[in-house]
């Protein structure tokens, strides 16, 4: 696995989600990027039933990657973090007295993977409740590790496609204790798409509050 970015693409004005990722798709093929299959993340939440020690529950995540079939990552809500065997989830039903799934909250982005030289790119829809919410996008340059020695060059490939949605360096790396040239894994790109969704997720509560 190399460095990945991770980040969310704005819905085009007078377009729908999906006129929005067909277009990326055609930037990306007019590149050169050859289509290689699709991809899905998902992330499903968890609710703590009672308190340790006096202090307040924290959200638990469990989430899967079709990159990473026999493993999941489980994400405590501001750390720890644990990758786990795909049975994972299993042992979150038998733990269902303590942890409480969150009916309705999970998060599911679905898409299309690119092949670009060194570069491998996944466009997905993110949908909530079965309902597209969002666009997100993964670029991921493989021959390297550390985000210092590559970073500026991944940027400018974004810029290629994205033009003005590039974003910036991903806070996952910005906070590790090496910063920029600590390397890269996929906890750093699980909790990329966890800010994404829980962003989308924000939007779209602030949105129920407006109706």
């Amino acid at each position: 696995m190399g460095v990945t970015c991770v980040c969310g693409v704005p819905v085009l004005e007078g377009k729908s989600v999906q006129q929005t990722v067909d277009m990326l798709h055609k930037k990306l093929e007019q590149l050169g990027a050859v289509k290689q299959g699709s991809f899905c993340v998902d992330c499903e939440t968890y609710h703590a039933t009672g308190t340790v020690s006096g202090q307040p529950s924290k959200l638990l995540y469990v989430m899967h990657n079709s990159e990473t079939p026999l493993s999941c990552l489980a994400l405590f809500e501001g750390g720890p973090c644990l990758i786990a065997d795909a049975n994972f989830d299993v042992l979150m039903v038998k733990l269902k007295s303590h942890f409480q799934n969150a009916k309705g909250h999970k998060v599911e982005c679905r898409g299309s993977r690119y092949r670009y030289c060194d570069f491998l790119i996944k466009v997905g829809t993110v949908t909530m409740s079965s309902s597209a919410r969002g666009i997100s996008v993964e670029v991921e340059y493989c021959p390297c590790v550390v985000p210092g020695d590559c970073w500026n060059l991944m940027k400018e490939f974004m810029q290629s496609f994205l033009g003005p949605s590039v974003p910036e360096l991903p806070s996952a790396f910005a906070t590790k204790p090496e910063g920029l040239f600590a390397p890269a894994d996929c906890v750093d790109t699980m909790t990329q798409y966890l800010e994404l969704f829980n962003k989308l997720r924000k939007l779209q509560i602030q949105g129920s509050n407006v109706r």
